[in-house]
């Protein structure tokens, strides 16, 4: 079992950063993958960001690439998700996941055994 906790979320102008944080527990961090997912209100949650399971790649949604970097310390069993340049389109809650089993598939949500609460990002313009 992993528990994952967000935290970071907030409010900022259109044009600024914030850095998301997962903090993880329960297992080994290399024994899952982790990843970032956001859904805005009467929208599907959509996928975000991932490592691939070596974690010598990322993967990025195409509205976030170039903006958002996702990274992770495996010492503190932490992923963070850094959010530059950040657009109105970009306010949603952000879910940080995490997966037992590598996967073409790693931009469904359902390939994700285990989710945080998530953390409200506002983008004001």
């Amino acid at each position: 079992q992993v528990q994952l906790v967000e935290s970071g979320g907030g409010l900022v102008q259109a044009g600024g950063s914030l850095t998301l944080s997962c903090a993880a527990s329960g297992r080994t961090v290399s024994t899952y993958t982790m990843g970032w997912f956001r859904q805005a209100p009467g929208k599907e949650r959509e996928f975000v960001a991932t490592f691939s399971r070596s974690s010598d790649n990322m993967y990025y949604a195409d509205s976030v690439k170039g903006r958002f970097a996702i990274s992770k310390d495996n010492a503190k069993n932490t992923a963070y998700l850094q959010m530059n340049s950040l657009k109105p389109e970009d306010t949603a809650m952000y879910y940080c996941a995490a997966r037992d089993r590598s996967t073409v598939w790693f931009r469904s949500a359902t390939q994700y055994n285990y989710w945080g609460q998530g953390t409200q990002v506002t983008v004001s313009s």
